[in-house]
């Protein structure tokens, strides 16, 4: 399971790489890909943006008890889940040759990031 340490770093590292992957696809990918898979490309960036934060304030609020490890690693594992396998498949689709075995890929990430909001959520509700 991820710690709070660990959570915190890859935070910070998914902030950066949705900013430098955002630029990227706001001046190279935007020759190469059509509207429909640059929007794709861009909801992969907002949820890896929102789960940078998500980590940063867990990282930042919570300490290191099983439940908190357990929505750390379900914040991450959706986020590489979710927003990677959506740039794979925007990408392999702009050449023509779309990874398809990705596409299972993408909700179950979309479910990790639910069962991490859910654990903040119990979390929440039983600290107040």
């Amino acid at each position: 399971m991820i710690s709070q340490h660990i959570a915190l770093l890859v935070g910070a590292a998914f902030g950066m790489f949705a900013v430098i992957f955002g630029a990227f696809g706001a001046h190279a990918l935007k020759k190469v890909l059509n509207s429909k898979q640059l929007k794709g490309f861009e909801t992969g960036i907002k949820y890896q943006m929102y789960h940078a934060l998500a980590l940063l304030f867990t990282g930042s609020y919570f300490s290191n008890t099983s439940l908190h490890q357990w929505m750390y690693t379900s914040f991450i594992a959706g986020t590489v889940l979710f927003s990677f396998s959506i740039y794979g498949l925007v990408i392999s689709d702009a050449k023509g040759k779309k990874f398809r075995f990705l596409g299972p890929i993408t909700p179950l990430g979309g479910l990790l990031l639910i069962v991490g909001w859910g654990l903040l959520f119990y979390n929440l509700i039983t600290t107040f």
